[in-house]
Protein backbone atom coordinates (compact mmCIF):
# COMPACT_ATOMS: atom_id res chain seq x y z
CA UNK A 1 0.00 0.00 0.00
CA UNK A 2 2.25 3.24 -1.55
CA UNK A 3 -0.26 5.67 -2.04
CA UNK A 4 -3.89 6.91 -0.23
CA UNK A 5 -6.26 9.09 -1.34
CA UNK A 6 -7.78 11.61 1.04
CA UNK A 7 -11.22 13.41 -0.28
CA UNK A 8 -11.38 16.69 1.92
CA UNK A 9 -14.04 18.83 2.36
CA UNK A 10 -11.99 20.78 5.42
CA UNK A 11 -14.52 19.19 7.91
CA UNK A 12 -14.14 17.60 10.91
CA UNK A 13 -15.06 14.01 9.05
CA UNK A 14 -12.35 14.46 6.77
CA UNK A 15 -9.91 15.20 9.17
CA UNK A 16 -10.78 11.99 10.96
CA UNK A 17 -10.42 10.02 7.71
CA UNK A 18 -6.99 11.92 7.29
CA UNK A 19 -5.62 11.02 10.83
CA UNK A 20 -6.54 7.33 10.07
CA UNK A 21 -4.87 7.38 6.48
CA UNK A 22 -1.50 9.30 8.31
CA UNK A 23 -1.61 6.63 10.72
CA UNK A 24 -1.58 3.61 7.52
CA UNK A 25 1.03 5.51 6.05
CA UNK A 26 3.28 5.36 9.02
CA UNK A 27 3.06 1.63 9.52
CA UNK A 28 3.75 1.48 5.55
CA UNK A 29 5.61 3.62 4.43
CA UNK A 30 2.99 5.27 2.10
CA UNK A 31 2.50 8.48 0.34
CA UNK A 32 -0.84 10.65 0.79
CA UNK A 33 -2.52 11.89 -1.75
CA UNK A 34 -4.75 14.66 -0.31
CA UNK A 35 -7.74 16.09 -2.69
CA UNK A 36 -10.33 18.81 -2.77
CA UNK A 37 -13.08 19.34 -5.14
CA UNK A 38 -14.22 22.61 -5.66
CA UNK A 39 -17.69 22.23 -6.63
CA UNK A 40 -18.23 25.76 -7.78
CA UNK A 41 -21.59 27.57 -7.04
CA UNK A 42 -23.52 27.21 -9.85
CA UNK A 43 -23.86 31.11 -10.93
CA UNK A 44 -20.19 30.64 -11.11
CA UNK A 45 -20.22 28.03 -13.89
CA UNK A 46 -22.88 28.92 -15.56
CA UNK A 47 -21.00 33.02 -16.15
CA UNK A 48 -18.93 31.75 -18.69
CA UNK A 49 -15.06 30.94 -18.41
CA UNK A 50 -14.41 34.57 -18.67
CA UNK A 51 -16.51 35.85 -15.61
CA UNK A 52 -16.17 32.78 -13.74
CA UNK A 53 -12.05 32.95 -13.76
CA UNK A 54 -11.97 35.52 -10.90
CA UNK A 55 -14.40 34.42 -8.85
CA UNK A 56 -12.81 30.50 -9.21
CA UNK A 57 -10.04 32.04 -8.04
CA UNK A 58 -11.22 33.16 -4.74
CA UNK A 59 -12.40 29.62 -3.77
CA UNK A 60 -8.68 27.96 -5.06
CA UNK A 61 -7.05 30.32 -3.07
CA UNK A 62 -9.34 29.71 -0.21
CA UNK A 63 -8.62 25.94 -0.52
CA UNK A 64 -4.90 26.70 -0.77
CA UNK A 65 -4.91 28.16 2.74
CA UNK A 66 -6.92 25.65 4.16
CA UNK A 67 -3.97 23.32 2.96
CA UNK A 68 -1.67 25.27 4.46
CA UNK A 69 -2.98 25.00 7.53
CA UNK A 70 -3.78 20.74 7.52
CA UNK A 71 0.12 20.69 6.29
CA UNK A 72 1.08 22.12 9.34
CA UNK A 73 -0.88 19.60 11.94
CA UNK A 74 1.58 17.90 14.01
CA UNK A 75 0.06 14.03 12.93
CA UNK A 76 1.21 14.54 9.67
CA UNK A 77 5.20 15.58 10.52
CA UNK A 78 7.73 13.72 8.25
CA UNK A 79 4.78 12.00 5.97
CA UNK A 80 4.51 12.50 2.26
CA UNK A 81 1.59 14.64 1.05
CA UNK A 82 0.25 16.00 -1.85
CA UNK A 83 -1.98 18.19 -2.42
CA UNK A 84 -4.21 18.46 -5.16
CA UNK A 85 -7.33 20.84 -5.96
CA UNK A 86 -9.89 19.11 -8.45
CA UNK A 87 -12.28 21.26 -10.26
CA UNK A 88 -15.60 18.55 -11.42
CA UNK A 89 -16.82 16.58 -9.64
CA UNK A 90 -15.76 15.08 -6.28
CA UNK A 91 -16.12 11.02 -7.79
CA UNK A 92 -14.99 12.08 -11.10
CA UNK A 93 -11.92 13.98 -9.48
CA UNK A 94 -11.38 10.73 -7.35
CA UNK A 95 -11.52 8.41 -10.04
CA UNK A 96 -8.91 10.73 -12.12
CA UNK A 97 -5.93 11.05 -9.44
CA UNK A 98 -6.82 6.91 -8.89
CA UNK A 99 -5.84 6.19 -12.51
CA UNK A 100 -2.97 8.84 -12.50
CA UNK A 101 -1.32 8.45 -9.61
CA UNK A 102 -1.81 4.66 -9.23
CA UNK A 103 -3.52 5.11 -5.79
CA UNK A 104 -4.20 1.92 -3.46
CA UNK A 105 -6.77 2.57 -1.25
CA UNK A 106 -8.98 5.84 -1.03
CA UNK A 107 -9.97 6.87 2.86
CA UNK A 108 -13.01 9.34 3.32
CA UNK A 109 -15.16 10.42 6.46
CA UNK A 110 -18.73 9.70 7.25
CA UNK A 111 -20.94 12.59 9.34
CA UNK A 112 -21.70 9.57 11.96
CA UNK A 113 -25.08 8.16 11.91
CA UNK A 114 -26.93 10.22 9.79
CA UNK A 115 -24.25 11.19 7.17
CA UNK A 116 -23.44 7.81 6.92
CA UNK A 117 -26.99 7.47 5.17
CA UNK A 118 -26.37 10.35 3.35
CA UNK A 119 -23.17 9.29 1.99
CA UNK A 120 -24.17 6.25 0.89
CA UNK A 121 -27.67 6.55 -0.53
CA UNK A 122 -28.07 9.05 -3.25
CA UNK A 123 -24.49 11.68 -2.38
CA UNK A 124 -21.35 11.99 -4.41
CA UNK A 125 -19.49 10.49 -1.63
CA UNK A 126 -21.76 7.34 -2.46
CA UNK A 127 -20.58 7.84 -6.18
CA UNK A 128 -17.11 7.37 -4.72
CA UNK A 129 -17.62 4.20 -3.35
CA UNK A 130 -19.85 2.81 -6.24
CA UNK A 131 -17.49 3.38 -9.45
CA UNK A 132 -14.45 2.73 -7.44
CA UNK A 133 -11.71 -0.07 -8.48
CA UNK A 134 -9.90 0.19 -5.39
CA UNK A 135 -10.91 -0.37 -1.81
CA UNK A 136 -12.65 2.43 -0.09
CA UNK A 137 -11.71 3.03 4.00
CA UNK A 138 -15.50 5.11 5.23
CA UNK A 139 -14.33 6.70 8.54
CA UNK A 140 -17.44 7.56 11.09
CA UNK A 141 -15.30 8.88 14.26
CA UNK A 142 -12.29 10.29 15.30
CA UNK A 143 -9.27 7.60 16.16
CA UNK A 144 -6.52 8.63 17.39
CA UNK A 145 -4.75 5.10 17.47
CA UNK A 146 -6.23 2.64 14.58
CA UNK A 147 -5.54 -0.48 15.88
CA UNK A 148 -7.27 -2.91 13.69
CA UNK A 149 -6.71 -6.70 15.05
CA UNK A 150 -9.84 -8.02 14.38
CA UNK A 151 -11.39 -7.62 10.73
CA UNK A 152 -14.32 -8.85 9.91
CA UNK A 153 -15.32 -9.36 6.07
CA UNK A 154 -18.59 -10.55 5.40
CA UNK A 155 -19.02 -12.57 2.01
CA UNK A 156 -21.34 -14.85 0.85
CA UNK A 157 -18.20 -16.97 -0.53
CA UNK A 158 -19.40 -16.87 -4.03
CA UNK A 159 -16.27 -17.03 -6.83
CA UNK A 160 -17.02 -13.87 -8.02
CA UNK A 161 -15.69 -13.14 -4.25
CA UNK A 162 -12.69 -14.55 -4.47
CA UNK A 163 -10.81 -11.14 -6.13
CA UNK A 164 -12.33 -8.95 -3.49
CA UNK A 165 -11.29 -11.64 -0.59
CA UNK A 166 -7.65 -11.58 -1.66
CA UNK A 167 -7.49 -7.81 -1.68
CA UNK A 168 -8.91 -7.47 1.90
CA UNK A 169 -5.81 -10.25 2.87
CA UNK A 170 -3.50 -7.78 1.84
CA UNK A 171 -5.19 -5.36 3.83
CA UNK A 172 -5.68 -6.92 7.04
CA UNK A 173 -1.48 -7.91 6.62
CA UNK A 174 -0.76 -4.41 5.99
CA UNK A 175 -2.94 -2.80 9.39
CA UNK A 176 -1.61 -6.33 11.11
CA UNK A 177 -5.74 -7.82 11.64
CA UNK A 178 -6.65 -10.80 12.18
CA UNK A 179 -9.29 -11.88 9.26
CA UNK A 180 -12.72 -13.42 10.45
CA UNK A 181 -14.22 -14.25 7.22
CA UNK A 182 -18.31 -14.25 8.07
CA UNK A 183 -21.15 -15.85 6.37
CA UNK A 184 -24.90 -15.00 7.53
CA UNK A 185 -27.53 -17.52 8.07
CA UNK A 186 -30.45 -16.51 7.36
CA UNK A 187 -34.45 -18.44 7.37
CA UNK A 188 -34.27 -17.50 3.45
CA UNK A 189 -31.00 -18.96 2.45
CA UNK A 190 -30.33 -21.37 4.83
CA UNK A 191 -27.63 -23.72 4.92
CA UNK A 192 -26.84 -26.63 7.34
CA UNK A 193 -23.19 -26.34 9.31
CA UNK A 194 -21.98 -28.93 7.52
CA UNK A 195 -23.22 -27.37 4.25
CA UNK A 196 -21.57 -23.79 4.90
CA UNK A 197 -18.97 -25.44 6.52
CA UNK A 198 -17.91 -26.76 3.15
CA UNK A 199 -18.93 -24.02 1.19
CA UNK A 200 -16.15 -21.79 3.14
CA UNK A 201 -13.04 -24.31 3.13
CA UNK A 202 -13.90 -24.40 -0.53
CA UNK A 203 -13.71 -21.07 -0.67
CA UNK A 204 -10.15 -20.30 0.90
CA UNK A 205 -8.76 -23.58 -0.79
CA UNK A 206 -5.74 -22.31 -2.77
CA UNK A 207 -5.97 -18.83 -1.38
CA UNK A 208 -2.91 -18.92 1.16
CA UNK A 209 -5.06 -17.43 3.63
CA UNK A 210 -3.32 -17.10 6.89
CA UNK A 211 -4.26 -15.76 10.30
CA UNK A 212 -7.97 -16.16 10.04
CA UNK A 213 -10.85 -17.53 11.06
CA UNK A 214 -14.16 -19.14 9.39
CA UNK A 215 -17.65 -18.20 10.94
CA UNK A 216 -21.09 -19.07 11.00
CA UNK A 217 -23.85 -16.91 12.20
CA UNK A 218 -27.44 -16.95 12.12
CA UNK A 219 -29.69 -14.35 12.74
CA UNK A 220 -32.96 -12.54 10.83
CA UNK A 221 -31.28 -10.89 8.29
CA UNK A 222 -28.05 -10.35 6.74
CA UNK A 223 -27.35 -6.71 7.58
CA UNK A 224 -28.21 -7.76 11.45
CA UNK A 225 -26.17 -10.85 11.31
CA UNK A 226 -22.99 -8.83 10.65
CA UNK A 227 -23.95 -6.22 13.22
CA UNK A 228 -24.22 -8.67 15.77
CA UNK A 229 -21.48 -10.80 14.93
CA UNK A 230 -18.81 -7.54 15.00
CA UNK A 231 -20.76 -6.32 18.04
CA UNK A 232 -19.79 -10.01 20.06
CA UNK A 233 -16.31 -10.25 18.76
CA UNK A 234 -15.00 -6.48 19.24
CA UNK A 235 -13.94 -5.89 15.69
CA UNK A 236 -12.74 -2.89 14.60
CA UNK A 237 -13.49 -2.93 11.37
CA UNK A 238 -16.52 -4.59 8.83
CA UNK A 239 -15.12 -5.40 5.17
CA UNK A 240 -17.42 -6.57 2.34
CA UNK A 241 -17.68 -6.86 -1.50
CA UNK A 242 -19.58 -4.72 -3.99
CA UNK A 243 -19.95 -4.41 -7.35
CA UNK A 244 -20.90 -1.13 -8.86
CA UNK A 245 -24.27 0.10 -8.52
CA UNK A 246 -26.03 -3.31 -8.17
CA UNK A 247 -23.88 -3.93 -5.31
CA UNK A 248 -24.22 -0.70 -3.52
CA UNK A 249 -27.76 -0.75 -4.40
CA UNK A 250 -27.93 -4.61 -2.88
CA UNK A 251 -25.62 -3.66 -0.02
CA UNK A 252 -27.11 -0.82 0.81
CA UNK A 253 -30.21 0.42 -0.17
CA UNK A 254 -32.58 -2.57 0.54
CA UNK A 255 -31.66 -5.77 0.77
CA UNK A 256 -29.11 -4.96 3.68
CA UNK A 257 -30.71 -2.30 5.28
CA UNK A 258 -30.10 0.84 6.52
CA UNK A 259 -28.98 -1.19 10.09
CA UNK A 260 -25.75 -1.57 9.27
CA UNK A 261 -24.43 1.86 7.85
CA UNK A 262 -26.21 3.54 10.49
CA UNK A 263 -25.77 1.37 13.39
CA UNK A 264 -22.09 -0.07 12.83
CA UNK A 265 -19.77 2.11 15.14
CA UNK A 266 -16.58 0.73 13.69
CA UNK A 267 -15.25 1.45 10.28
CA UNK A 268 -16.39 0.03 6.92
CA UNK A 269 -14.27 -0.81 3.87
CA UNK A 270 -15.98 -2.20 0.63
CA UNK A 271 -13.63 -4.06 -2.17
CA UNK A 272 -14.85 -3.98 -5.84
CA UNK A 273 -15.49 -7.10 -7.54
Amino acid sequence: MKRILVPTDFSVQAENALKVAAQIARKNNSEIYLEHSLNLPSHINDAGPAAALPEAIYFIRLAEKEFEKILELPYLEDLDIYEAIGHGEIYDDVKQTVEEKDIDLIVMGSHGSSGFKEMFIGSNAEKVVRTSKIPVLVIKNEHKNFEVKDFVFATDFSEECRQPFDKAQKFAKDVGAKLHLLYINTPSGFKTTTEANAMMNNFIKGMGVENYTLNIYNDTSVEKGILGFARENNAQLVGMSTHGRKGISHFFNGSISEDLVNHAKMPVITFKI
